[in-house]
């Protein structure tokens, strides 16, 4: 129901006020016979115009000299804040309306935008305390080789060799880390846009098949391109970054395979103008209460084995970014014990 203006509150009242006095009068001239009508009349009018002046002014007063400073309040917060403009509110402006509109509004907003305040929050907060605690043990474990060496190590042809190719390791992993933190900032940021060119992806995964072949060799693990795929398979994308897509999905599928005899496929489908890629293990796949997180900053599966394997917890995440920055999609499919199946769309060449 639309709310009246003080204007038609005023009216209304003082109208239904010196109506009923009129009725009240009237009833009266019962017991009063020579009581005239133009009396009651002059009264009625008298009261309704006196009734109507008081109430108007007091409206205006107390409620609507009140209600203007909360209209302009949430009519300058939905403005840009670079531009300074002044908000008039005429005097017959329905403001009781058109404030209890825009408070309902506005409170919708607002509730949403804390709301959204509350979770990138509580996203900084968790982002925060991952990037310290991956960073913190690469950090002491170098302060703790180098203090030793310090320390007299250095001479001792047992340790300082050893203790130095430690830190380098460590030192490795961090850069690792950070890496990884400045490419996935960057996407997020849309600094990075992909730079779309015609390529094979045939090709490419063969490449990738060959520079990890001493990693699947160390774990028995075979990787396997269908048969069926001797012919080059052109797509436009950005080969860059669907080579770091590739490398990390299949490097994942090696290293989460079974201990020995385990398997990578990689499958192409055709869907038309797209492309369906999929990177196919039989690993020891992923819970179901995990399948909705992987893609997240920092979440793993299997922290303790995870960190044992070299990850950083960023590469899904690098994956996710990278394929919606094609402006497409990305899927996991996985069965505990049984394996995991990534599968992601890419845009097929017209050449």
């Amino acid at each position: 129901m639309q709310t009246l203006s003080h204007k038609y509150i005023a009216l209304v009242i003082s109208g239904v006020s010196a109506t009923l006095v009129c009725i009240a009068i009237l009833i009266g001239m019962f017991f009063v016979s020579n009581f005239e009508v133009t009396y009651i009349v002059l009264a009625g009018l008298s009261l309704f115009v006196i009734l109507y002046v008081i109430l108007f002014y007091t409206l205006r007063t107390y409620i609507i000299q009140k209600v203007k400073p909360i209209y302009k309040i949430i009519h300058s917060s939905q403005q840009n804040p670079l531009k300074k403009a002044k908000l008039v509110v005429e005097d017959d402006f329905n403001i009781l309306a058109t404030t209890e509109k825009d408070v309902m509004e506005w409170v919708k907003q607002n509730a949403f935008r804390i709301e959204e305040l509350q979770r990138l929050e509580q996203y900084r907060k968790e982002y925060i305390g991952n990037v310290s605690h991956e960073l913190k043990t690469p950090i002491f474990s170098v302060q703790g080789y180098i203090s030793t060496l310090l320390d007299g190590g250095i001479d001792d042809p047992a340790i300082n060799i050893k203790y130095l190719e430690r830190a380098d390791t460590a030192i490795q992993r961090m850069a690792v880390i950070v890496r990884d933190l400045d490419a996935i900032t960057r996407l997020e940021s849309g600094e990075l846009v992909p730079e779309k060119a015609h390529f094979d992806v045939i090709l490419l995964v063969k490449e990738i098949f060959e520079a990890q072949e001493l990693l699947a060799q160390s774990r028995n693990v075979k990787l396997v391109l269908d048969a069926i795929h001797d012919k080059p398979l052109f797509v436009l994308a950005d080969r860059k970054y669907i080579h770091m897509v590739l490398s990390n999905l299949i490097v994942n599928a090696i290293k989460y395979n079974k201990l020995e005899g385990g398997e990578v496929y990689i499958r192409f489908y055709d869907m038309d103008k797209l492309l369906l890629v999929e990177v196919a293990d039989t690993g020891i796949g992923i819970q179901n209460n995990d399948l909705n997180r992987i893609f997240e900053r920092f979440y793993r599966v299997d922290k303790s084995r995870s960190r044992e394997q070299g990850g950083t917890g960023l590469g899904l995440s690098i994956v996710k970014h990278i394929i919606e920055a094609h402006e497409q999609t990305i899927h996991v499919k996985s069965t505990v014990n049984k394996g995991s199946s990534f599968t992601f769309t890419l845009e097929k060449s017209n050449n």
